[in-house]
């Protein structure tokens, strides 16, 4: 409920925020401002660098705060039919020791893929130290996933599409089933691949997800 005029303070701050009117609480207002407007302005060729796996974070409504550490995936070749990609924003859990200077909130990239196959996904996160390594689908068998989502920080890989739309409204997307922020920049495509795939991500979702051949273990060494 929004605080009466007689109930705020003279420095701008309010018993529900006192911090609101001093120099960090504008600063902090300041970043999140910044990372929103951000979101508005990721270009075409950022976009379409990207190209990967996605989450949904604000586009499949997932609730669910991000731990703030990175993982890091990849795999040799990725092939998917109904695919979207567009900006958004990852929540940290309140007072997260990894939340740094950014207000515990991070600028991705959101990628979906309605089907999705994988030849020989890694995936690594970093402990300090040590590598918490998982493999699959390193043998005849390939990775699968559907409504496969992914938010990532880098991207890179050799890609291409059938039919792509780019420049579209992130809420007016169609081909993945998901649709983004109105009034965000987004592409979309019938199909894409990507070889030589390697991504940073902070979460991922997927309806079903098959990994044949799954191993998980400790290594000195990520993906």
């Amino acid at each position: 409920m929004a605080s009466s005029p007689d109930a705020t303070a003279s420095n701008g701050s309010t018993p529900e925020n006192p911090e609101s009117g001093s120099a960090a609480g504008q600063d902090r207002r300041g970043r999140v401002r910044l990372r929103r407007a951000a979101v508005m302005a990721i270009p075409a060729t950022a976009v379409a660098a990207g190209l990967m796996i996605a989450t949904a974070q604000g586009a499949l409504g997932v609730q669910f705060a991000i731990s703030g550490m990175p993982f890091t995936v990849t795999a040799t070749e990725l092939n998917g039919t109904g695919f979207e990609q567009f900006g958004g924003l990852d929540n940290m859990a309140e007072d997260s020791p990894n939340a740094g200077d950014t207000g515990g909130q991070v600028l991705i990239v959101t990628s979906a893929i309605k089907n999705a196959t994988l030849d020989h996904l890694c995936q690594s996160v970093d402990l300090g130290g040590t590598n918490l390594l998982i493999t699959a689908g390193s043998g005849s068998d390939k990775v699968q996933a559907t409504d496969l989502t992914t938010d990532s920080t880098e991207l890179s890989g050799n890609a291409s599409f059938n039919n792509i739309e780019i420049g579209n409204d992130a809420s007016t997307l169609t081909k993945a089933g998901v649709q983004g922020p109105k009034g965000v920049f987004s592409q979309q495509a019938d199909t894409v691949r990507i070889a030589n795939l390697r991504q940073t991500n902070y979460a991922t979702t997927a309806g079903v997800f098959k990994l044949p051949g799954l191993k998980l273990r400790f290594s000195d060494q990520g993906c």
